[in-house]
């Protein structure tokens, strides 16, 4: 499936009037363009908004009938579109090695402001919103970007936030990568890839406290998503999602559950899944495929997994 719509046209496609349906029959699968490369998801009621790290494209998605397009045209080669969260009128948009963090309007589909976090080497991999800013990880280098929210976007300011503490950054390969909200929305998750670890991080010294987790790793852990005391953490190259209850402060947490391909609707499947976005009790995760043959032309999908057991 190749679409690509204008702006107008998928809001008024999407904010059209749409039956309620029994829960069964959401699409399971949800076809994006060929050659898209998703990572990013993030949903604001049944829209669900994906960013390619082909160009820097964002597509949108009404998660009841599987209908979308690109709403917004990215800058283009070497500025690709990795972590993506959404706020009330705007979405946040990690830039992966281009160092930057953009806001576009998702009425319009413009970019409203691309900020340039660092010059130095880096892979801007997450985004979260708290209260007054979008906190973005770095895989590359032992730091988060926090960037404020209010206001004319372009006028916003960055804050570099060293992170300390238990954290010891590995030269060479990805560590930071998903980051949450702690159920008390006071600090800041983390999990660093290439350790399995997961971080509690200060918002305002950058201390990081290794969450005690009763031996569960979280290698190749990507995309976090918290809902009340529960954890979803991906991880991708090993196409599953471990569950985890924490305490209200994020110190501590056990694992309860690890949902596989097992777990799907039949006709799906996870080809590397990456982050995952919630509705209507199920989570919707978008499949990277990290190295599939001529991923130029390869085409991706979005996995509904239920959370009913």
């Amino acid at each position: 499936m190749a679409v690509a719509l204008t702006s107008a046209a998928l809001t008024v496609t999407l904010a059209g009037p749409v039956v309620a349906q029994p829960r069964a029959a959401l699409p399971s699968r949800i076809a994006l363009p060929d050659g898209f490369q998703p990572e990013g998801i993030a949903a604001r009621g049944p829209i669900a908004y994906l960013g390619s790290r082909t160009d820097g494209d964002i597509f949108a998605v009404d998660l009841r009938s599987g209908k979308g397009g690109v709403i917004s045209q990215g800058p283009g080669a070497g500025f690709p579109s990795v972590g993506v969260k959404v706020g009330t009128t705007r979405l946040y948009v990690s830039g992966g090695n281009a160092g930057t963090g953009r806001v576009v309007d998702i009425r319009t589909g413009a970019i409203l402001a691309s900020h340039t976090f660092t010059r130095n080497p880096s892979f801007v991999n997450d985004v979260v919103l708290t209260k007054g800013r979008a906190w973005f990880t770095d895989s590359l280098q032992p730091q988060l970007y926090g960037l404020t929210r209010t206001g004319n976007a372009g006028a916003a300011t960055v804050r570099t936030l060293k992170l300390r503490g238990d954290w010891v950054q590995a030269p060479a390969v990805n560590n930071a990568n998903g980051i949450a909200q702690s159920p008390d929305k006071r600090s800041l998750l983390v999990v660093q890839s290439n350790t399995g670890f997961l971080f509690k991080v200060n918002p305002r010294t950058g201390v990081a406290r290794r969450v005690k987790l009763g031996g569960t790793l979280l290698t190749n852990g990507d995309g976090l998503l918290v809902r009340g005391r529960t954890l979803y953490a991906v991880r991708n190259r090993l196409n599953e999602v471990v569950v985890i209850h924490l305490n209200a402060s994020g110190s501590r947490g056990r694992k309860t559950d690890t949902l596989t391909k097992a777990d799907l609707p039949g006709g799906t499947s996870f080809d590397v899944p990456t982050t995952a976005a919630f509705y209507r009790g199920n989570l919707y995760l978008p499949n990277a495929r990290f190295g599939t043959a001529e991923p130029e032309t390869a085409d991706y999908w979005v996995t509904r997994l239920p959370l009913s057991r």
